[in-house]
């Protein structure tokens, strides 16, 4: 048997990193287990083809907690973090709409299309960074439990409470329709130009199993809106090195204070007595002990395949089952020969450098939903496109390029047929409808590589191939998420704790989950075990 740990880490996904990176600074003797051969989970990059390096799942970054940049010095490891200052959108008809960090540019843009709209961008903008600043408090607090007398969570209902009351009332209603509307009823009450709302509702919905007139995706929106780079709220960016990059940087934190990782170490059991978790079971048998065990993966792969059921209560397993967890995206990443050329902007130039979005239309993102609801793969979806190596040309060979295209809507569960037999038919489905904008695609494809849901499952342990390990849906949100009564990080078997994108505050790379649980399990050794 190995020396016993302080804290075992199930999973090195960049939250479960960032645990281990902050426990180990604190002096634990910390290990980290992860399954697959490469460090990262779904922050990876990996060289799929000989010279073309892929950001297989997440391929931006922008929540990622500027605290956490500070307090473990990733600067020093050397991270880079180059902007994304554009998007295009390009329209069946030719015509186009691209906003970039250029406001006087942005505006004449808007203007072409709409006057109304340009003077509308400007207040919506104000008002977006004011919300996003209102709610980022929350992003770095624990989740007060709303029934408890305790005096720590009394005390922290009261301080949500009066910073929402000293919003004002027009942020405060603001906040409230954001908080219940959907992203295509909220941005109508703003603009009137389709492929503007279009293109901003899809913040609303990725990563989501809804559509942009579903009621609550104009929360997700706003979600993502409060990414910031350098202090500039709704500014995105590509790590150089890709998104995997993140993962590194993390990893080496935590290896310089001590921490160890070991790959291809997959978790089978948590091993529990007593109600206390004291260590975990490899696959192959080989059984380490620790007096943390601290979890990665998302509730439904920990409690409902790694602990014994007999361990937790019937009404705490149901909860786990209940726990919405779809996945509706999809990865479609391409090895290129050249440059596509858009018919609405050919050949090179900056529109390359920042993203591409193909939501022409809020009909067409909703229709691609409908495709979804059904249980079919999008005929004609969703994409968020960008050109990692026209940012960082290490990304492919000279001369060459790679292009990552996120999709809406995959989802997991399919009417008919199996993933594995319909993955290069959705293939085909993407790169047919990118074809109609870049007409010039199809014969610059060198290599491409297609991760459906059931990939991000079986490869990446991401349950139904949901990229936040569960919804962001208001009854899944703050105290919450994942569990009622159990959003602290903590969970009902003693020393066992959660810090997943399952936990408070949500998904993306935020690396906000992992520092918070490893800041109350701190709280707890202090107290007791370690």
């Amino acid at each position: 048997m190995r020396n016993q740990f302080d804290a075992i880490i199930i999973g090195a996904g960049h939250n479960g990193l960032t645990s281990a990176a902050y426990l180990a600074k604190a002096g634990k003797k910390v290990l980290v287990l992860e399954r697959r051969h490469v460090l990262g989970g779904a922050a990876v990059t990996e060289e799929i083809y000989p010279g073309f390096k892929y950001s297989v799942c997440s391929y931006v970054v922008s929540l990622l907690r500027p605290e956490v940049i500070r307090e473990l010095e990733l600067p020093k490891y050397d991270l880079e973090i180059i902007p994304l200052d554009s998007t295009l959108t390009p329209m069946p008809d030719g015509d186009y709409l691209f906003r970039c960090g250029d406001h006087a540019r942005t505006r004449r843009e808007i203007a072409r299309h709409s006057t109304t709209d340009a003077e509308a961008y400007e207040q919506y903008g104000q008002l977006m960074v004011q919300m996003a600043m209102a709610v980022k408090p929350m992003l770095g607090m624990i989740p007060p439990e709303p029934t408890t007398w305790n005096p720590k969570d009394l005390f922290g209902l009261a301080t949500v409470g009066n910073h929402f009351r000293g919003l004002g009332d027009k942020l405060l209603y603001g906040l409230t329709k954001l908080m219940t509307m959907s992203s295509a009823d909220f941005l109508d009450e703003w603009f009137e130009t389709d492929v503007l709302k279009a293109t901003m509702s899809a913040s609303g919905i990725i990563g989501t199993f809804m559509g942009p007139r579903s009621p609550g995706t104009a929360y997700v929106l706003l979600h993502h809106y409060m990414g910031e780079l350098d202090g500039a709220f709704r500014s995105w960016g590509f790590a150089r090195g890709g998104t995997g990059a993140i993962s590194r940087v993390i990893a080496e934190a935590a290896r310089h204070h001590g921490a160890e990782i070991r790959t291809e170490a997959p978790v089978d059991q948590v091993l529990i007595k007593n109600g206390r978790a004291y260590g975990v079971v490899l696959e192959s048998g080989e059984e380490i002990q620790a007096k943390v065990i601290v979890s990665g993966v998302d509730p439904k792969r920990t409690f409902l395949k790694m602990v014994d059921s007999k361990n937790l209560a019937p009404d705490f397993i149901k909860q786990v089952n209940d726990f919405k967890i779809r996945g509706s995206s999809a990865k479609v990443n391409l090895s290129l020969d050249g440059l596509p050329s858009f018919t609405a902007m050919p050949g090179n130039g900056p529109h390359l450098t920042g993203a591409i979005s193909i939501s022409p239309s809020l009909d067409y993102i909703e229709r691609a939903y409908d495709d979804a609801k059904y249980g079919d793969f999008s005929r004609r979806p969703y994409m968020d496109i960008i050109l990692p190596s026209m940012l960082d040309p290490s990304m492919a060979p000279p001369g060459k390029h790679v292009m990552s295209i996120f999709v809406q809507y995959a989802p997991y569960h399919l009417k008919s047929g199996t993933w594995p037999a319909k993955r290069e038919a959705f293939g085909n489905a993407v790169i047919d409808t990118l074809s109609e904008y870049a007409p010039n695609l199809k014969d610059i494809i060198l290599h491409r590589q297609v991760v459906t849901p059931w990939d991000l499952e079986q490869e990446f342990g991401l349950t139904e191939g949901n990229i936040f390990q569960g919804e962001l849906t208001l009854d899944q949100l703050f105290f919450l998420r994942p569990v009622a009564g159990w959003a602290k990080y903590r969970t009902p078997i003693k020393n066992l704790y959660m810090c997943g994108a399952c936990t408070h505050p949500g998904g993306g790379v935020m690396a906000a989950s992992g520092r918070l649980a490893a800041l109350e399990i701190l709280k707890d050794t202090q107290r007791s075990f370690l």
